[in-house]
């Protein structure tokens, strides 16, 4: 995604004339070599294709999913896939503040040939170790350890957890250990491996799996043994469902996207809800329930309000991440998880709980629609994470969380979990001084204040 340092590296609310693509989730890269029949258009024709939508109404998810990775019309597939990789970690130490590093950033971006530098490669190898170390303090090293990373991008993160481990772990640890990539993209599959051989010990030790992490087939058997899942920046790009309820009161619809009779614009269509889904996604979050509790004085208030002061409501919902969620604790129903992302986006016009960031970049500056259907492949689509809610899927996929009527005798395992802004997260596990400048100055710590970690493990526990 492409974005000014108003939000810096995808987030932060600094005001600077620097511009450059900050990093972003690696997920659902389509492979042009699936569609061998398929005859590229000309960058014009589609970039303002309105083939990201057919003859018949598509949930807003699936709308999403085309504008962003439509293997012809989408967004990342008219943009570079390559990844940037620093040749050299940066010297934090040897920048006098803020202004010598961004400065730097404006310098790199410029000299290489690439869209964006991801935030573990900006702090390479720090911010990796930080992960590592993560592991290792809640690892059960009496089997094999097992890491799955969704989404590898260009491998630095991966190279940075086996040096670490290779170096801080008892060597029977490092000897034993996999890492696995599950990357869509094969040419970042090729990276991928380039990065980690660098290290020769670590070949026989990584592999990476060229697929869909949401496709359940792809997984085969499941895996009975511990393991760890990385997902650094997944969350945010993931296709999202949108309900609507036409006032405070009023039941919420499913929200479906067709194409208007000129066939150049889109609008939106209601349906009552029924995409198993977004029904599981609004059960999770008690969107039903709360309104059914209130006491029934409350209730007519609110009826009388509705019709004095009608208001509508809009509730974004994270139906990608239901479904990656419920597809890693089927197969790896013993995974401890971390993952990395954006808790909240300034300056976001979409209307909403949750909405996302619609931005564009032309003639080399950035700027945001006002409605996401105006995203026809020339804009990145992304999401804050709402890691309540997060927590609250977690705990409804591993079984622990049971939705309202549902009295089924299946014991679910209670996980612990604890969410940490990045800044805890670097200084409990990492070492903050290495990305720090003369004068103080961290940004690794100062230019994240909206990102967050959330860190889920398993228990012994069953109810």
């Amino acid at each position: 995604m492409f974005l000014t340092l108003r939000l810096a590296s995808k987030g932060t609310t600094t005001t600077t004339t620097l511009s450059f693509p900050p990093s972003l989730a690696l997920f659902f890269f389509f492979d042009l070599t699936m569609f061998p029949n398929l005859v590229c258009a000309s960058p014009l024709e589609a970039l303002y294709s309105t083939h990201i939508v057919g003859d018949k109404p598509v949930l807003v998810r699936d709308f999403i999913h085309s504008a962003l990775y439509h293997p012809l019309h989408g967004y990342f597939s008219q943009r570079s896939r390559s990844v940037g990789v620093l040749p050299n970690a940066i010297k934090f130490n040897q920048l006098q503040g803020r202004k010598a590093y961004m400065k730097y950033l404006d310098n790199i971006y410029k000299q290489s040939d690439i869209s964006w530098f991801t935030p573990v490669e900006l702090f390479k190898p720090w911010y990796a170790h930080a992960i590592a170390e993560a592991i290792m303090r809640t690892a059960n090293f009496s089997v094999p350890l097992k890491i799955y990373e969704i989404g590898g991008g260009s491998g630095t993160c991966a190279k940075g957890i086996l040096d670490y481990i290779m170096l801080n772990a008892p060597a029977k640890v490092y000897n034993s250990m996999t890492y696995t990539s599950v990357e869509i993209s094969p040419a970042l599959a090729e990276v991928q491996r380039e990065t980690v051989s660098e290290v020769r010990s670590h070949i026989p030790k990584f592999r990476v799996e060229c697929r869909d992490a949401a496709d359940r087939s792809g997984w085969g058997h499941v895996e009975q043994q511990p393991c760890w899942v990385i997902m650094l920046e997944v969350l945010d790009n993931l296709p999202h469902d949108l309900i609507y309820a036409e006032n405070q009161i009023s039941s919420w619809m499913e929200v479906w996207v067709e194409r208007q009779h000129d066939q150049e614009t889109f609008n939106e269509l209601y349906k009552p809800l029924q995409d198993s889904l977004i029904t599981r996604c609004v059960e999770i979050m008690d969107l039903d329930r709360s309104k059914t509790n209130h006491h029934p004085a409350v209730s007519s208030l609110k009826s009388i309000w509705s019709k004095v002061s009608p208001k509508s409501r809009r509730c974004w919902l994270p139906t990608g991440c239901l479904k990656l969620l419920e597809v890693l604790h089927e197969v790896l129903p013993k995974m401890s998880l971390i993952a990395s992302d954006f808790s909240y986006l300034p300056d976001v016009k979409i209307p909403g709980e949750r909405a996302p960031l619609v931005s564009t970049k032309k003639d080399g500056s950035s700027s945001d629609y006002d409605n996401y259907m105006e995203a026809k492949g020339d804009a990145d689509i992304f999401f804050p994470t709402d890691f309540w809610l997060l927590e609250r899927i977690d705990h409804y996929c591993s079984g622990w969380l049971k939705l309202y009527g549902d009295h089924s005798l299946k014991k679910g395992k209670k996980r612990r979990t604890i969410t940490l802004e990045t800044s805890s997260f670097m200084e409990e596990f990492g070492l903050p001084t290495k990305t720090r400048t003369k004068d103080g100055y961290n940004p690794l710590l100062d230019d994240f204040k909206n990102t967050k970690f959330y860190l889920s493990v398993p228990t012994h526990n069953v109810k």
